[in-house]
């Protein structure tokens, strides 16, 4: 009797975690762009995972009046259809960061050998200026954890810009022969190679010259081309260069996505998911409480040239429809 009152206790355990963690996970059902309204995400990171796509965004929490980006936690939301969202609860925050400071900004998540890696841009504690931090996880819903308890980029590293913040916007993409690169920077484009443990660099951090590179490098792989797309100027467009080598020569192709509305900023990522291709990025269209400091992700659909070149992308109210 006793034996079976604890297999009766675990199951009976086992069933209000898992009545808590359903509990927590909100469904919302995009009605064209933005696709969340309840709350402001930027940034988006979106990454294919089995039969979902999992979207990883900064949470804008400015109060107005206040202009200036007051961000402390990321966002996780997963779909199957890339209409119908599931909102996760938020996997990783500023605080799990020992060494950091503050400001929760751009990222984005990759899997390796069973391990998930996400890569952020957050402000250091004790090195002046922005940089850049793993953590690590057993699922991408998390919870994610410091995976190395220091950064791994940060600003006294990387002088060639004389600014505090060109150690932002980490891309990271893992090539054909098991090879991954970490890309990021402002006014100045970086990359490195990973070590396979994905938490330390294989190398030294080298140069990408772009023309007019701004901020927000994404880099995708797509039939032996190389797409390294990027944010431009200011208020800032989506421009991109192709190579048929992660090293280069990077050939600039010009603009992909024009200024995104009510907003100074656009920060984009770029997925195939169920035979179409997807260009997910943010504005400032929420009525009028949107803007530069308050932004809320879009996606609308990317198409592709015979020759590889991706068409200019087409902004809509309507968004994109349920993935078959």
């Amino acid at each position: 009797m006793l034996k079976n009152f604890k297999i009766y206790g675990s199951v009976l355990m086992l069933s209000i975690v898992h009545f808590t963690i359903k509990a927590q996970e909100k469904v919302i059902v995009a009605k064209g762009n933005p696709i969340i309204t309840d709350k402001y995400t930027a940034d988006p990171a979106a990454y294919v995972y089995g039969d979902s796509v999992y979207l990883y965004t900064g949470h804008d929490v400015a109060p107005k009046p206040k202009n200036t980006y007051e961000m402390h936690e990321w966002l996780c939301y997963s779909s199957a259809d890339m209409v119908t969202w599931k909102e996760h609860k938020s996997p990783l925050n500023v605080k799990d960061f020992a060494w950091a400071k503050d400001d929760a900004w751009a990222s984005q998540v990759i899997e390796r050998d069973g391990k998930f890696y996400w890569y952020v841009a957050i402000t250091h504690g004790t090195i002046h200026g922005k940089s850049i931090g793993v953590a690590v996880a057993d699922n991408p819903r998390g919870p994610f954890k410091d995976a190395i308890g220091k950064a791994l980029i940060t600003n006294d590293m990387t002088t060639d810009v004389k600014i505090s913040w060109d150690d932002i916007d980490p891309t990271v993409i893992i090539d054909d022969d098991g090879q991954a690169y970490l890309f990021w920077g402002n006014q100045q484009c970086y990359y490195a190679k990973l070590k396979k443990n994905m938490i330390e660099l294989d190398g030294p951090i080298q140069k990408v010259n772009l023309p007019e590179f701004t901020e927000a490098p994404w880099v995708h792989k797509r039939k032996g081309w190389y797409y390294l797309s990027y944010a431009s100027q200011f208020p800032e467009k989506i421009v991109y260069a192709m190579s048929k080598n992660i090293n280069g020569p990077w050939e600039y192709k010009g603009i992909l996505n024009e200024i995104a509305g009510n907003s100074n900023t656009n920060h984009q990522s770029i997925i195939d998911f169920k035979g179409k291709s997807y260009f997910v990025y943010h504005n400032g269209a929420i009525n009028n409480d949107g803007g530069s400091f308050r932004r809320s992700v879009c996606i609308d659909y990317l198409n592709y040239n015979s020759d590889g070149t991706m068409k200019r992308v087409v902004m809509t109210s309507e968004g994109v429809k349920k993935a078959k």
